[in-house]
């Protein structure tokens, strides 16, 4: 069976798994039809050929409505009702697309509602000659799946399978992929599988797609390993396998793996690698973020899971450590000048010495990784926006640590991501937003922000205000010169990418300063004020150009 509607001969076919229910209908046009039992817990029913942004709701006893789990596109927001979506509809352009090959893969992390004023992804989409000039070549998006209201980072999505009606729909994404394929930019999309939102989350009436046998940061966990976890993995795989097949997605990045909690003998991160490979004809990556510097990540199976690269937070957390002086939280562990170095030779700090933030060892060896199987940073939405007041790196640190810092990650190992209007010296903060529609929900919600960092400021915006969404959103213009400085790091980047991404660098530390070299290309960079290895403070060479 396969979750949601589907064209099935001249007309269209719609399977639902609703185990906890034993009647249930398709309203269409004012009408129920009703669904027949299959075997395993579906109810199924042919309908005809119904057209693109038909609403349809599923009708409970009681003349309870509620939204297709696997709808493709809403009418309204996350509590119904669903539009019929043909993705087939869509006229392609991108025939000749290949895709990026890994080693190429330089990320630009974007938030649709925040990038530009409309918010939408026809907007963004107006934006990308902007990010092809620069070098970029990946945009990466923050989750697009709805969420309620109309402002959320996205992390709270309830619909797997559509896109937020606010960013324009499933038809605005692939309007948005096919603009950046004729631009030469592969596009990446954020998935959440580790959790599902707070508000129109309405599986649990359908069918045991959680389970207290796991518990999340969220409560239970998801569903991937007991009896009935068949179609629950199968909701999840479908939607991932849909946005490189429907929408031509070249990657994405999975959220937080490290709570999705799977005993079953194969992950479900590793069918999802499957199922985006075997969707794309092998053309698009798994990227996953995991806090547990763990290489099952990357590792082919069976003893891992196969994705083309990890988050490596580490390289982030010893670099902001040293040059913001914090100590906070997971900061305890880092900090060290000499730890960069480890971070720069092997990708991860801690692989399995005893962290003081966990109190437990922590990581795992990378011997054998190769520096392309790694993302790192300089600033992302977690490390800006959990803060209490959403400050990005350029507040923090002196303008003249800019240059340096960006020659470092943009010629160091690792795939590069950048976090929007970093190329620009953006000050404007990056915060927290929402815009839950549940009074109370909302209220816990502000209330709980306010808590959690009453200590550490004195000021926290509130997630549920609209000027919070509007404080956050970049400017378009900013400091012209750091933003030439990144697009001649990209190019150069470009010339030696296949060394970068297949060859770890030797590097040398003396005080804040650093020399990484490869056959053919040394970069040095001074990440402090005092003068070493004969450079400035923040200075920064690179040889050749």
């Amino acid at each position: 069976m396969r979750h949601g509607v589907w064209r099935q001969g001249e007309g269209l076919r719609l399977a639902v798994w609703a185990p906890r229910t034993d009647r249930l209908a398709v309203r269409v046009d004012g009408a129920d039809i009703a669904l027949s039992a299959a075997p395993g817990g579906w109810w199924t029913v042919e309908l005809p050929l119904l057209p693109s942004g038909t609403p349809y709701s599923l009708a409970f006893p009681g003349d309870r409505l509620r939204p297709d789990p696997a709808a493709r596109a809403l009418v309204g927001d996350v509590h119904g009702p669903s539009a019929i979506f043909h993705p087939g509809e869509f006229r392609w352009t991108d025939q000749r697309w290949a895709g990026v090959r890994p080693e190429a893969l330089i990320f630009y992390e974007l938030h649709v509602g925040a990038f530009t004023e409309a918010g939408t992804l026809d907007a963004a989409a107006d934006r990308l000659p902007e990010l092809a000039e620069l070098g970029v070549t990946c945009v990466e998006l923050m989750p697009v799946q709805p969420f309620a209201g109309a402002r959320n980072w996205g992390y709270d999505g309830v619909l797997l399978h559509a896109v937020h009606p606010a960013y324009g729909g499933p038809a605005a994404l692939q309007r948005f992929v096919d603009r950046a394929h004729a631009l030469g930019l592969g596009v990446c999309l954020d998935v959440v599988y580790n959790h599902l939102g707070p508000e129109g989350n309405y599986l649990g009436e359908f069918g045991p797609y959680t389970t207290a046998r796991h518990r999340s940061p969220w409560g239970d966990g998801m569903n991937y390993d007991g009896p009935d976890a068949g179609p629950v993995r199968a909701y999840m795989v479908q939607a991932a396998r849909s946005w490189v097949e429907d929408f031509h997605v070249d990657a994405l990045r999975l959220d937080a793996v490290h709570a999705i909690v799977d005993d079953s003998p194969v992950h479900l991160v590793s069918d999802i690698v499957r199922a985006v490979h075997e969707g794309s004809g092998g053309r698009a990556h798994v990227i996953a973020e995991s806090d547990l510097n763990d290489r099952r990540v990357v590792d082919p199976p069976p003893a891992g899971w196969g994705c083309t690269a990890a988050w490596a937070d580490d390289f982030h957390h010893v670099l902001h450590a040293m040059l913001t002086g914090e100590r906070g939280t997971f900061y305890t562990d880092f900090g060290e000048a000499r730890e960069l170095v480890t971070a720069l030779e092997q990708g991860f700090v801690y692989q399995g010495q005893e962290s003081r933030f966990r109190g437990r060892p922590h990581g795992t060896r990378t011997d054998g990784l190769l520096p392309r199987q790694f993302v790192f940073c300089l600033q992302n939405h977690d490390q800006v926006g959990n803060r209490p007041t959403g400050e990005r790196l350029a507040s923090l640190v002196p303008p003249e640590a800019l240059e340096p810092l960006a020659t470092l990650l943009l010629l160091g190992p690792g795939l590069p991501l950048l976090f929007m209007g970093e190329e620009n010296g953006e000050t404007r903060p990056f915060l927290y937003f929402t815009s839950h529609t549940d009074p109370e929900l909302a209220r816990a919600v502000s209330e709980g922000r306010r808590n959690e960092f009453i200590s550490r400021a004195a000021e926290v915006p509130d997630p549920q205000d609209e000027a919070t969404l509007r404080r956050s959103r970049p400017a378009q213009e900013g400091n012209t010169g750091l933003r030439a400085h990144y697009r001649r790091m990209l190019e150069i980047r470009r010339q030696h990418r296949d060394r970068i991404g297949a060859e770890w660098p030797r590097v040398h530390c003396e005080g804040r300063a650093y020399t990484l070299e490869r056959p053919g290309l040394t970069v040095r960079v001074n990440l402090g004020p005092e003068p070493a290895l004969g450079m400035p403070g923040w200075g920064w060479e690179v040889s050749p150009r």
